[in-house]
């Protein structure tokens, strides 16, 4: 496939980038986005933070979903797009790798230094003592306490990495507490109706204010946790650059846009920055 990407270089050639990802660009690796061309079309309610740390029966249903979505989402793996924004980075003039994602898929690909914005999924955290474990072990736990629940095969992975079930299939879900406290665990995400840590919000940004450009890849953009980075890039004089399929809300501020899958654009595109 052939891909224009001449308004592309023009906003990026010969510039110092700060790149910004979403979920748009794991879903070539199996992983549905929330608000992509596909995935606007079906219902979604996602779990809500105050909800999770204040009902016990949301926690059941999270952990519960949860427990059938993540041997998927563990056994994802990094696509063209993920490795593409590694050889950009290993080649020099990125100043940082900011993800609103929750995969670890950077990560996996070979990419340092990555500002993951809302969390890691393969990280849980206890609301009660702040001591953090891994979500494999999680799972473990998850098992004994649950013994034959439900066929893992069956249900389509969420876009959160837990898995869409009936309610009724998750009310008798029983759910570990924290070997130290036997406070509730959370996965260490930033879910919606939460702030994203302060600190990292800082790094972001400082990432942005070290670049002359900003590249947007795989992200609607709709909430203000990815969009102020866009916002704050165009104020200051930094041209954007979108790859995206379907609108943003930074369009507007957009010095170049492309409606084409990161896994297809950015490949050639990293290879005519970094020769140029």
């Amino acid at each position: 496939m052939s891909v224009e990407l001449g308004p592309l270089l023009a906003a990026l050639q010969g510039r110092r980038i700060a790149v910004l990802t979403g979920a748009g660009i794991s879903t070539e690796s199996g992983i549905p986005d929330y608000r992509g061309p596909e995935t606007r079309r079906r219902a979604r309610n996602p779990i809500q933070g105050r909800a999770f740390r204040e009902d016990a029966q949301t926690r059941r249903r999270y952990w519960a979903r949860s427990f059938v979505g993540w041997p998927r989402m563990r056994a994802a793996r990094p696509n063209a797009g993920h490795r593409a924004l590694v050889r950009l980075q290993q080649g020099g003039g990125v100043t940082g790798l900011i993800t609103q994602n929750v995969d670890g898929l950077h990560e996996a690909a070979g990419a340092v230094a990555v500002e993951a914005l809302h969390g890691r999924l393969s990280e849980v955290v206890c609301l009660g003592c702040g001591s953090l474990g891994l979500r494999s072990d999680m799972q473990g736990r998850l098992a004994a306490l649950n013994p034959g629940f439900l066929d893992p095969t069956g249900a389509p992975l969420a876009p959160d990495g837990d898995a869409d079930l009936v309610e009724a299939a998750t009310a008798g879900f029983r759910v570990p507490t924290c070997v130290r406290c036997q406070g509730v665990l959370k996965p260490h995400v930033v879910f919606f109706g939460e702030g994203v840590p302060r600190d990292r919000v800082d790094r972001a940004f400082a990432a942005v204010d070290a670049a002359d450009a900003l590249l947007i890849v795989g992200s609607s953009l709709a909430v203000f946790s990815g969009f102020r980075f866009a916002r704050h890039a165009s104020r200051t004089g930094k041209p954007v650059a979108i790859v995206n399929l379907g609108e943003t809300r930074a369009d507007p501020l957009a010095a170049a846009r492309l409606e084409v899958r990161a896994g297809v654009a950015l490949p050639p595109l990293v290879e005519a920055l970094l020769s140029g």
